[in-house]
């Protein structure tokens, strides 16, 4: 990239992992763009801080739009997500569709409104955040699984697409750690979730940071899925 300065985007920045990457980067001294829902997050500097729905189109461009001017080296990190937990066949399908709305139609909404800017200058980086839920069987959790696995078809799909265009999309599927959605898990079941990782303890979002940084500087590793998840077993 030279001496260019990097545009973070982050999507769910009101969000556990997603407010703390907002603040981190913030800290470095970044450019940091980044949305919420119905809950405005605590920030250092809520300055460059929109409120958009993922899930509506026309509120994604809109907002794509009023930062356009400023888009250069742009990396989008997607951590705009929420859950639904109930077993399929008690499942009110509203609820259930909802997850799949904002986790990966969402999702490409916003990669959908930011591809011609990055194919536009020549450079993209997209990391989504997905889940080791996909992977693994966690009862109630259909609809949830199902929008993370998605993920890694359309991080394949994009990758192919635009890799030419020094455009890399992958994804970080992520495990249990201490902030964000593990609020939502009853303290029974994390006592048993820790029980499943070598450690016994809960990832630090620190590593999620690390680890974006290290795909942002790597322009060769592309239309992956990458686990952080403490070796759970």
């Amino acid at each position: 990239m030279g001496e260019k300065l990097r545009m973070i985007i982050i999507t769910g920045s009101s969000g556990g992992i997603g407010n703390y990457l907002f603040n981190k980067y913030l800290q470095e001294g970044e450019e940091v763009y980044g949305t919420y829902n119905s809950n405005k997050p605590v920030v250092a500097d809520d300055k460059y801080i929109s409120q958009v729905d993922v899930t509506d189109y026309k509120q994604v461009t809109k907002w794509v739009e009023n930062i356009g001017n400023n888009i250069d080296n742009p990396v989008l990190i997607n951590c705009a997500g929420v859950n639904y937990i109930s077993l399929a066949q008690n499942a009110d399908l509203e609820s259930w569709t909802r997850i799949i709305n904002v986790n990966l139609i969402g999702t490409f909404h916003v990669i959908h409104a930011l591809l011609p800017f990055m194919r536009k200058t020549g450079y993209g980086r997209i990391i989504n955040c997905s889940s080791v839920v996909a992977q693994m069987p966690v009862p109630g959790t259909s609809a949830y699984a199902s929008s993370k696995s998605g993920l890694w078809g359309l991080c394949r799909s994009l990758a192919a697409e635009n890799a030419k265009q020094n455009i890399t999309i992958n994804n970080l599927n992520l495990g249990y750690f201490n902030v964000g959605m593990i609020g939502e898990v009853p303290n029974k079941y994390q006592k048993e979730l820790k029980q499943r990782i070598p450690t016994g303890q809960f990832g630090n979002p620190r590593n999620i940071y690390n680890a974006i940084n290290f795909l942002i500087d790597n322009e060769y590793i592309n239309g992956t899925s990458i686990d952080i998840n403490g070796g759970i077993l």
